[in-house]
């Protein structure tokens, strides 16, 4: 959102804030949780309540910066664990909970494609680091046993 924003190539703001972050204390930088409200089930039905009830995720997301919640790994990183997140008295079935839980690599390979599409418009001043890290990245969705 900030390309037509910035005066300088945004490659450049990429590497600014990698060295901030290499010259901070690890402990003090930023969490960074990423949440998809949005996902329906094959009727084209939202799987998450959304509203009102994000307020749970939220909850599980501050929880787990104080390490007071289980969560799993996956492919994109860590997943809450079922019963992690509270549900109590929310009408959700099981099977959509598991639905908004689960990794899919289909789209995760698909959304790779399109992240080093993007890297690609930076003319050669994207960090290594993001490069990497998508490589991982696909190397984690490619090998999944989840």
């Amino acid at each position: 959102a900030m390309l037509p924003f910035c005066g300088y190539n945004m490659g450049d703001y990429f590497n600014h804030w990698l060295k901030m972050g290499k010259k901070s204390d690890k402990d003090k930088l930023p969490k960074i949780f990423y949440v998809n409200w949005f996902r329906k089930d094959d009727d084209g039905s939202f799987l998450w309540p959304g509203f009102g009830e994000n307020i749970r995720v939220i909850k599980w997301i501050l929880e787990r910066t104080e390490n007071k919640n289980s969560a799993e790994d996956s492919p994109i990183g860590l997943l809450p664990e079922k019963d992690s997140i509270d549900i109590s008295g929310l009408d959700i079935p099981e099977e959509s909970l598991a639905k908004v839980l689960h990794v899919n690599t289909d789209l995760w390979k698909s959304e790779v494609q399109s992240i080093r599409e993007y890297f690609g418009q930076f003319n050669g001043k994207l960090p290594a680091e993001f490069n990497s890290e998508l490589e991982t990245l696909e190397n984690r969705i490619d090998n999944n046993h989840h």
